[in-house]
């Protein structure tokens, strides 16, 4: 995927618009360089004067390893997927330290189980932020943002299964246009499901020598006001909730 620098720092300056980031902060480099989430941890942390802690990878194999590099680091932002983050959450329960000074959690490439969220915040403790994302590498890591609030997690806590939040990855980043459109290419109204559509700072210069899936997946779309513009037809599925939020809904294939 072609990628432009630009795109990374259009990404960096949204997020930071988002998160409470800080020049002490201290963040992981957990994810394999070949994963897009390693972008935004390297230069997340790099543009933000903050502090990359690199860690091995027989350490990020091992839940407790993981969770004492967390607590003996003081690492205060921390990106992970779910699947992973409930093998933390189960070490923290036998651990002797916990990661104190961790302010968000910042979930990306799976579905979350508020459930293991619920577990964090009653071994761990009530201090750290979760931040639900959807993002494609074709649209330069993140897309969108959803910040779970104290309030919420307590209602979703109180909720049979507890549950009840974990499938909303919230509205686009600033620069970001996400469109759920219906098989007509129009946008689904409230409640109706369709396929996420992206244009913006964010959408890629498409596939390195394919161009015939380039012009497949890149079409120039009209926009409102007249035009077009290139947008990324992702094959992911969302409905659009009557707060404006956005929920996924799988995969089109």
């Amino acid at each position: 995927v072609r990628v432009p620098h630009r795109n990374v720092a259009a990404m960096v300056r949204a997020c930071a618009r988002r998160y409470e980031l800080r020049e002490g902060d201290v963040w992981t480099l957990f994810h394999s360089y070949s994963f897009d989430f390693s972008v935004w941890e390297i230069w997340g942390s790099l543009l933000s004067g903050g502090t990359l802690v690199v860690v091995p990878h027989a350490t990020a194999a091992s839940p407790q390893a993981t969770l004492r590099l967390l607590t003996d680091e003081a690492v205060t932002v921390f990106n992970v997927v779910p699947s992973v983050f409930r093998h933390l959450t189960r070490a923290a329960r036998r651990a002797d330290a916990v990661p104190s000074a961790l302010r968000y959690v910042i979930f990306g490439g799976e579905s979350v189980d508020i459930r293991d969220v619920r577990a964090w915040r009653e071994t761990v403790g009530r201090s750290t932020r979760f931040v639900n994302t959807y993002g494609i590498t074709e649209a330069t890591v993140f897309v969108t943002y959803r910040l779970f609030t104290d309030e919420e997690l307590d209602r979703a806590e109180d909720a049979p299964g507890g549950d009840a939040f974990a499938f909303d990855i919230g509205e686009p980043l600033d620069g970001w246009e996400f469109r759920v459109v219906g098989e007509d290419g129009a946008p689904v109204r409230p409640g109706e499901t369709g396929e996420i559509v992206v244009a913006g700072d964010g959408v890629a210069l498409g596939y390195l020598n394919r161009p015939e899936l380039t012009a497949e997946r890149f079409p120039l779309l009209p926009v409102p006001g007249g035009g077009t513009r290139r947008h990324y037809r992702s094959g992911d599925l969302a409905r659009l909730l009557p707060d404006g939020m956005f929920c996924f809904a799988g995969r089109a294939d």
